[in-house]
């Protein structure tokens, strides 16, 4: 083997093992943060990974590098590229100028091929934009919770989107992101109080008991993170719940962590950054014990 064909063989290995974790340098960086119901005004570049979708339905998405969006699959199934817009690095929808946004076609969606929209599970999808976007202050990739991820009951999550800021009440002018921080309820107490709803290992729950506070319609598709170290890690993709911040009614997301294989098999260049993300202590749900349905209220 001549020196040239071993120095372009050793280009190749460098580039592809840059490739596999290409994300992880960029990924899950934002500005400082100090309606989602109950929720506040987000800062510019504090959520630079929140998409906007424009389709046939009202959802949202996750930027994971230059090229992929992550979102859920009942946004976009049976739906073609060709209905749907996708608008990065946002804050105002209202801002016509897209001072600090970009807009991309879709040029691909990817549904789970196990998605079962009733009852619903694994409801997550992929979305190849249709030419890459230019890293900025107000545009970069979230980091996506590795598999083996413990998110503990309690853990501090932040949910973000455009959504209704309550049953039936669209976000006001200049509709502005909306952040909201929810803590993640276990899957033993979400399978009690969402009893008449099938809650499985594919999904997380987080919401505030005494309600106030949940991602709602218009919220569907976007991402729940939470913060580790300096890196924000997506656990959730927003799925579903029974109204909007009622009282013992947590809301549900898709478990990012269990779908680490199935993205990476889409995405082979420029892989999205995966961390792990891990709890500390003991979970204190697993020794919950669900001794009483609560009522839930339709």
């Amino acid at each position: 083997m001549s020196a040239q064909t071993l120095l372009h063989l050793l280009a190749l290995v460098a580039f592809f093992f840059a490739g596999s974790d290409a994300q992880l340098h960029e990924c899950g960086l934002a500005s400082p943060n100090f309606k989602i119901v109950g929720g506040q005004d987000g800062s510019p570049g504090s959520w630079p990974w929140q998409v906007k979708l424009y389709g046939p339905f009202k959802c949202a998405g996750s930027l994971i590098n230059k090229k992929w969006v992550l979102t859920a699959a009942h946004c976009v199934s049976r739906t073609t590229p060709s209905m749907w817009t996708v608008v990065l690095g946002q804050q105002n929808l209202s801002d016509t100028q897209m001072r600090t946004g970009v807009r991309r076609n879709v040029g691909r969606i990817i549904v789970h091929p196990k998605f079962n929209p009733s009852p619903i599970d694994n409801d997550i999808a992929l979305l190849r934009l249709s030419s890459p976007v230019k890293f900025t202050q107000y545009i970069r990739p979230v980091c996506l919770a590795a598999s083996g991820s413990r998110f503990n009951n309690g853990t501090d999550s932040w949910v973000t989107g455009w959504g209704n800021v309550g049953e039936g009440e669209s976000l006001p002018e200049p509709q502005t992101l909306q952040e909201v921080k929810v803590p993640v309820i276990g899957n033993r107490q979400c399978k009690c109080l969402l009893e008449r709803s099938k809650i499985t290992d594919n999904m997380i729950c987080a919401g505030v008991l005494s309600g106030g506070k949940d991602s709602c319609q218009g919220d569907s598709g976007g991402p729940m993170v939470s913060k580790q170290s300096s890196r924000w890690i997506q656990s959730g993709v927003v799925s579903f719940g029974v109204g909007c911040a009622r009282p013992n009614l947590p809301g549900v997301y898709t478990r990012v962590s269990r779908y680490q294989s199935w993205i990476n098999a889409h995405i082979r260049f420029n892989k999205p950054g995966f961390i792990e993300f891990a709890s500390r202590g003991s979970d204190p749900d697993s020794s919950f014990s669900c001794q009483r349905r609560l009522p839930v209220t339709k």
